[in-house]
């Protein structure tokens, strides 16, 4: 079994990582502080393709394979989870329904508009539904061989400057999921707009909104796979989805780690490195051990994604383990600082509170176990299936 990464994979990684070394991670505190998104770092991003890395090469993308991809956000959020965060929503969770569910004139006009330098968000969330994601209020309504979208998307990540939307509604609530729709939807489409920015405890470099659909009329060639084809199109994008968050909450607590190393290495305290205290190195012990662990799972998952085997477990399992590690990593970095990790004068404080959100999107880690828990009341386990 080999572990290593292929040239390609790690020349994107090693690419990734220098530009969050030198263009993000120098300015994360700084966007924090600010509650702003770094337009120009994201026109930045674009120019490497870091923006565009859910792309397949057919339509003008790089064609990376899914472990690049959560390489690739893997470091970003290491320099900020905010800018993971951008980057996680427009290429990969609100892009994935085009490449699950999409045909090619759909394909081609999503990613073509991507190419272009758009933004995407992803619209499931609503102020009354978040877990029950079926239980969802917007709806949709044919109209001669167009559609019209009428409801409101809670908590949408690039809300505030995304032009290309993927959005799901349902055909009548009684449906269930076989009245739940996929559509594509265009930012500047008469009816569209968004509510106030939201002021966030963490990832505060990325835009969070409201987008608000008032009669906006969709042409009928926009809705993926037919009316009433939501359901699997949604399950599949938060299966790839969740992936993609275990590799962002490894990024995370990856720079935590480093952070709380280099500081125990360098606080002296009773005239010796606190390092060498065994309270504060077993404590680094189990956060690398977490670390290490978080990595693995979702790299099992990405390696499972890119043979075409089942993957939807170890993507729950990542994610939540991942996220769970993400929040017991930062706190732990924190108290290595000891009062110093309080303040805003190092980054700690600031990976803590990004860290809380990896616990709650793309299905909270209680959601996560209710999935786990299901599967394995009715398969069993088997590590090699």
């Amino acid at each position: 079994m080999d572990f290593r990464l292929t040239e390609e994979q790690e020349m994107i990684r090693q690419m990734a990582a220098d530009f969050a070394a030198n263009e993000i991670a120098p300015y994360a505190i700084e966007w924090d502080k600010a509650d702003s998104v770094p337009f120009d770092t994201i026109a930045k991003m674009q120019d490497l393709g870091l923006m565009t890395i859910g792309i397949p090469a057919e339509y003008g993308g790089d064609g990376l394979d899914w472990l690049s991809k959560y390489l690739v956000i893997d470091e970003i959020g290491q320099g900020d989870a905010g800018l993971g965060t951008m980057v996680v929503a427009s290429s990969l969770l609100a892009s994935d329904p085009i490449w699950v569910g999409a045909n090619d004139e759909q394909k081609k006009w999503w990613y073509g508009r991507m190419l272009e330098g758009a933004v995407c968000g992803f619209c499931l969330t609503e102020p009354g539904a978040g877990s029950d994601a079926l239980g969802m209020s917007c709806k949709v309504v044919k109209d001669g061989n167009d559609y019209i979208l009428n409801g409101t998307k809670q908590f949408i990540t690039n809300g505030g400057f995304a032009k290309n939307f993927s959005v799901f509604a349902t055909l009548d609530k009684k449906m269930g999921n076989k009245g739940l729709c996929a559509l594509m939807v265009d930012r500047d489409f008469p009816g569209v707009s968004i509510g106030p920015k939201e002021d966030k405890l963490g990832i505060r470099s990325t835009s969070t909104t409201q987008v608000i659909f008032e009669d906006v009329r969709v042409p009928g060639w926009m809705m993926l796979g037919g009316e009433g084809k939501g359901t699997p199109i949604l399950m599949e994008t938060l299966d790839l989805s969740r992936t993609a968050i275990a590799a962002l909450a490894t990024g995370i607590s990856t720079a935590a780690l480093n952070a709380a190393l280099a500081y125990a290495n360098d606080r002296q305290q009773f005239g010796k490195p606190i390092s060498t205290f065994q309270a504060i190195s077993f404590m680094l012990a189990d956060m690398a051990t977490a670390v290490e662990t978080s990595r693995l799972l979702y790299q099992k998952a990405a390696w499972l994604q890119d043979n075409d085997l089942p993957f939807k477990m170890p993507s729950n399992m990542a994610k939540m383990y991942a996220a769970d590690s993400a929040m017991k990593v930062t706190v732990d970095a924190v108290q290595v600082f000891g009062g110093y990790g309080y303040t805003k004068e190092y980054p700690v404080e600031k990976y803590m509170r990004d860290a809380k959100i990896m616990q709650i999107f793309e299905g909270t880690v209680q959601v996560q176990r209710m999935v786990i828990g299901k599967y394995l009341s009715q398969n069993g386990y088997n590590p090699y299936v």
